[in-house]
C-alpha cells in the first residue's frame, strides 16, 4: 500500500503563486518561503470583501490514532472545488511533539493531504520556533529579574509562567533550576509545558492585530508578588520586545491540498490543553478570500468544538453555516467497547452501543442551533450494515449522515458531502451561544458539564475554589472558560468511554490567561507537557543520501 508520504511526494505541487491567484491574491500579497508556501502580508486587501460561508469540522470522541478529521477536512474541501463552490481550508500547524510521538503527522492522509507535507509537519515556517523562543525570553526575563534586585517584589514561589519546547518530554514536568551558586540564579521549581500549550500560542491564535497581539501580551500575568497581587508583562516592560520576535509568525501560511485547493495553515494550540483552533487571522482572512471555507477544530466537539463556537466565533464576528461532525464506525465500536485491536472486525452489537457516543456529540452541536451534518470517514474494513447502522441512527436523531472516502479518493470521494453540506449553509440559522459573556464562573462550567459533556455537575478543589475567589476579586471570573480535558472521554477519566452518565467534573486547578482572554480549568490528570509512547513515531522515520524522507505519516 502507498504510504501518505509516498502520496505527497509523487503528487504534482504547483508554484504557490498560481494557489494564490485562484483566490485574487497576487505576489505583492506574498512573502515567499521557497517556492511551495509564502506568509500572506497583513493588509488592507483582504479587509474589503464580503465574508464566505464558514464550515466548521468536528468529530466524535476518537481512537488514540485519531479519526481522519483533518483528512475529512481537506477532501471536503477538493470535493467543494470540484462542484464549483470557491473553497478554501483553514487548518492548524502541526507540532512536532506529536509528530514524533503518538499520532505522527498532522496533514491529513492519503489523496485528501496538504502539501508539502514534510515541510508542514516539520519546521515550515518557522511559527513554533518563534514561539518557543519568545516564551523562554519571557522566562529568562522573569528568572532576570528575580536575580538583579527582585524589583517587582516577585514571590518565586508564585511563578506561574513555564518554559515550553515542541517536544514530548515527560521528564521536564517538573524540575529545579537556578542551581550552582550565586551566579546561575534563584534556585526554585519549574517546568516545561509543550509549545502548543503556551499563551503566546492561544495569543497568536486569537490576535485580530500585531497591535492586538503587543496590547495582549501585555496582559500576561505571569506571577503574583510578596503581597499576592498579579505580575504581568507590561510590569516587567518587555512586550515590545515579545512582539518583535512574533512579528513574523502572526501572519497565515499559505499552502495547498492534492487538489490545489488554497490552504492556509496558522497556529496550533491542542484542543485538550488550550482552545484547538487555528489563528483567527487565517479564518478571516480566508472567508475574505473565498466563498467557502472549512476549517476544523481539534479532537471531538466536547473539546475543539466548543472552544471554536464559545471562545473563537466571538471574536471572529461569523458564525458557523454548518457544522461537520466526523465519525467512524472503528470509534463507535471503540466507544462502545471493542477492543483496539479487533476495530477491524464487523461488530454490529459495539457499534449499538458506541452510538450513544454520536448521540451526545449531535446533541451538543445541535444546541447552537445551526445545521449539523454528520461525515461517516470510510475504512476499507467498514461493512454496508454498519454504515447503514450509522446512517438511521443519525436520521433518527433529526440530522443526516453521509458516508465519505476522502482518504483513498480525496475530493472525488466526497462529492455527495459537499453537496449535502453547501446545501445545508443555505439554510438559516439563529446560532446561540452556550453561555452569555455576563454569566458567572459557575453558570459557565455547569452549562458546559450538562449540556455539552452530558455530566450532572462539577467540584472545584480546594486550590481551584480558591483561587476562584481571587478571580472573583480582580474581576477575572466573567471570562470564557477552556477546559483542559481528556480527549478520549466526554467526561474527565480517559476509561469512561461512550456516553457515561451521572458524572461529576472535578477541576483541580484555575490558570488565568488574561492575554488569550480565558480562564484554563484543569482537569482529571491533563498534562500539558505529553510524553512519548513505548514505540514513538520517530522510530519509523529515515531519510536518504538524496533527501527522500520515509516514515513520516
Amino acid at each position: 500500500m502507498t504510504t501518505d508520504i509516498e502520496i505527497a511526494q509523487q503528487a504534482e505541487i504547483w508554484p504557490i503563486q498560481k494557489v494564490a491567484e485562484k483566490v485574487g491574491l497576487s505576489e505583492d500579497d506574498l512573502e515567499m518561503y521557497g517556492p511551495y508556501k509564502a506568509k500572506i502580508t497583513l493588509n488592507e486587501k483582504q479587509k474589503k470583501q464580503e465574508l464566505g460561508k464558514l464550515i466548521l469540522v468536528t468529530a466524535i470522541s476518537p481512537t488514540p490514532a485519531g479519526e481522519g478529521k483533518s483528512t475529512v477536512t481537506i477532501g471536503l474541501a477538493d470535493a467543494l472545488n470540484l462542484t464549483d463552490h470557491q473553497t478554501m481550508v483553514a487548518l492548524r500547524e502541526p507540532s512536532m511533539g506529536p509528530v514524533m510521538g503518538m499520532k505522527g503527522g498532522a496533514t491529513g492522509g492519503g489523496y485528501s493531504q496538504v502539501i508539502p507535507m514534510a515541510d508542514i509537519n516539520l519546521h515550515f515556517t518557522g511559527d513554533f520556533h518563534a514561539l518557543t523562543i519568545a516564551n523562554n525570553t519571557l522566562a529568562a526575563l522573569i528568572d532576570n529579574s528575580l536575580q538583579k534586585g527582585n524589583p517587582l517584589q516577585i514571590d518565586s514561589r508564585k511563578i506561574i509562567w513555564k518554559r515550553v519546547l515542541d517536544v514530548n518530554d515527560r521528564a521536564l514536568r517538573h524540575i529545579t533550576i537556578g542551581l550552582g551558586g550565586p551566579t546561575s540564579g534563584v534556585p526554585r521549581e519549574d517546568g516545561f509545558d509543550i509549545t502548543a500549550a503556551s499563551e503566546l500560542m492561544a495569543i497568536l491564535t486569537l490576535s485580530t492585530s500585531l497591535m492586538d497581539l503587543k496590547a495582549r501580551i501585555k496582559r500576561i500575568v505571569v506571577a503574583y508578588d510578596i503581597n499576592n497581587k498579579p505580575v504581568t508583562v507590561d510590569d516587567l516592560g518587555v512586550a515590545g520586545a515579545l512582539t518583535v520576535m512574533l512579528k513574523d509568525a502572526i501572519k497565515p501560511n499559505l499552502v495547498q491540498s492534492l487538489g490545489h485547493t488554497p490552504t492556509l495553515i496558522h497556529g496550533g494550540p491542542f484542543a485538550n490543553i488550550a482552545q484547538g483552533t487555528n489563528s483567527l487571522l487565517a479564518t478571516k482572512t480566508a472567508l475574505r478570500l473565498a466563498d467557502y471555507v472549512v476549517t476544523e477544530a481539534g479532537f471531538g466537539s466536547d473539546l475543539g468544538g466548543e472552544k471554536f463556537l464559545d471562545v473563537k466565533v466571538p471574536l471572529l464576528g461569523k458564525t458557523p453555516d454548518t457544522i461537520v461532525i466526523v465519525a467512524t464506525v472503528r470509534a463507535l465500536k471503540y466507544n462502545g467497547g471493542q477492543s483496539l485491536d479487533t476495530l477491524t472486525q464487523p461488530n454490529l452489537e459495539m457499534l449499538e452501543a458506541g452510538l450513544a457516543n454520536l448521540g451526545q456529540h449531535l446533541k451538543a452541536m445541535q444546541r447552537y442551533q445551526t445545521p449539523v451534518i454528520v461525515a461517516i470517514n470510510r475504512f476499507t474494513d467498514d461493512t454496508e450494515a454498519e454504515l447503514d447502522l450509522i446512517k438511521n441512527f443519525v436520521q433518527n436523531h433529526q440530522a443526516q449522515a453521509v458516508v465519505a472516502d476522502v482518504w483513498g479518493q480525496g475530493g472525488s470521494g466526497a462529492i455527495e458531502l459537499a453537496q449535502t453540506v453547501a446545501a445545508a449553509t443555505e439554510t438559516e440559522s439563529a446560532f446561540k451561544p452556550l453561555y452569555a459573556s455576563e454569566d458567572t464562573f459557575e453558570e459557565k462550567i455547569e452549562k458546559l458539564v450538562t449540556e455539552i459533556y452530558g455530566g450532572v455537575d462539577y467540584e472545584l478543589s480546594d486550590q481551584a475554589q480558591k483561587q476562584l475567589q481571587q478571580f472573583k476579586q480582580l474581576g477575572w471570573d466573567k471570562m470564557p472558560i477552556v477546559m483542559a480535558k481528556t480527549q478520549y472521554s466526554l467526561s474527565d477519566n480517559p476509561k469512561a468511554l461512550g456516553a457515561p452518565k451521572n458524572f461529576k467534573i472535578h477541576v483541580c486547578e484555575l490558570v488565568p490567561k488574561l492575554g488569550a482572554g480565558f480562564i484554563v480549568a484543569l482537569t482529571g490528570s491533563i498534562l500539558t507537557m505529553p510524553g512519548l509512547p513505548k514505540l514513538p513515531a520517530a522510530n519509523r522515520i529515515d531519510i536518504d543520501e538524496n533527501g527522500v524522507i520515509t516514515g513520516l505519516d
